[in-house]
């Protein structure tokens, strides 16, 4: 589900390439990952900047391998197609981070939310007629499916996984601790706008995040920017429904957000959740959390959960926005 919304402004280009600063030589990588872009930016003594792209490559190609869903020979669709019962570290993390995540939302945020993905038309599908929601939503429930001795355990052989909410935070935090064990003391990592810092730019500060403002269909490449998080360590992933939408035959917006009680995209005034957290991961998971929640409950829940800073963009319903932040994420944001 989603996503999309910051923007990094870093020193340096895409590509592969060198700089310096005066306390410490900062390298940079970046080009195509996980279907997007990416590019990791740090101080990492102990690898050279073709060694860094080479072993970022190689996360690429393992995750992609593990957990994508729209690689037909990769673990986790033979998975949803019944073929295997096994799993690997990425899948039995992904899968028990995204069980406390439902837990916490009473069951709004869900991984076996595929079918209903699929059948709006989302994730590569191509959506047929109105889809038949009471005979998809038997098999749709975080709680029926586990892993048991390394296996994964459906309550019903039609249950499927879905992990691009949380995937590809989980692959900043990969390429993160990569950075840290070539030697950085300070980097960013950002892959397709999650990502994961440590320390401080080349210039000596804080790494500095734009949170782009959330109107349909804003695909501009940080021209409109509501404000800035400044950060020197953690993950931030941010999560919305203007990107990713369509119109159906009556005009009503039909987004990728989809809520797995009632089988149908979340309508809300909430636009935009940006999440940080200690972890990338958890941040990408709890910014599409927030989003299944809808604008009231979404607030409600940051402000009894301390464990992670957050930052709201709503429709004000004037033609406007309208913004919540927890106290936490104002000492890091900056208009």
């Amino acid at each position: 589900m989603k996503r999309f919304l910051l923007l990094l402004f870093i020193a340096g280009s895409i590509g592969m390439m060198a700089g310096c600063s005066q306390k410490a030589r900062y390298l940079s990588v970046g080009g195509s990952m996980l279907g997007t872009t990416f590019k990791a930016t740090g101080d990492p003594s102990e690898c050279s900047v073709q060694e860094l792209y080479q072993a970022v490559m190689q996360i690429d190609t393992e995750a992609k391998a593990s957990m994508s869903i729209f690689d037909s020979t990769s673990l986790l669709s033979r998975i949803n197609r019944g073929e295997t019962d096994s799993t690997d570290q990425h899948i039995r993390y992904n899968l028990q981070l995204a069980e406390r995540i439902s837990r916490l939302s009473n069951g709004h945020y869900d991984v076996t939310v595929k079918p209903l993905v699929d059948a709006w038309g989302f994730a590569g599908h191509e959506k047929t007629g109105t889809p038949n929601l009471d005979s998809i939503l038997q098999f749709v429930g975080y709680q029926r499916v586990h892993i048991q001795d390394g296996r994964i355990v459906k309550d019903d052989p039609r249950i499927q996984l879905d992990f691009n909410s949380i995937a590809k935070g989980y692959t900043v935090d990969l390429v993160a601790a990569l950075m840290e064990r070539c030697g950085a003391r300070n980097y960013l990592v950002d892959i397709g706008g999650e990502c994961r810092c440590k320390g401080v730019n080349p210039q000596g500060k804080p790494w500095k995040i734009g949170i782009e403002t959330p109107f349909d269909g804003n695909m501009t490449n940080g021209e409109y920017l509501t404000g800035f998080v400044l950060m020197t360590e953690g993950g931030l992933a941010t999560s919305g429904n203007y990107r990713r939408f369509y119109l159906d035959e009556n005009g009503n917006k039909v987004s990728h957000t989809i809520d797995p009680f009632t089988g149908r995209s979340v309508q809300s005034r909430l636009l935009s959740a940006t999440v940080l957290a200690d972890d990338c991961a958890t941040a990408d998971a709890l910014a599409t959390m927030y989003m299944t929640l809808g604008a009231d409950r979404a607030i409600e829940l940051a402000r009894q959960n301390q464990n992670a800073a957050v930052y709201f963009i709503l429709d004000d319903g004037k033609g406007g926005y309208e913004t919540f932040s927890t106290p936490s994420m104002q000492e890091k944001m900056r208009q």
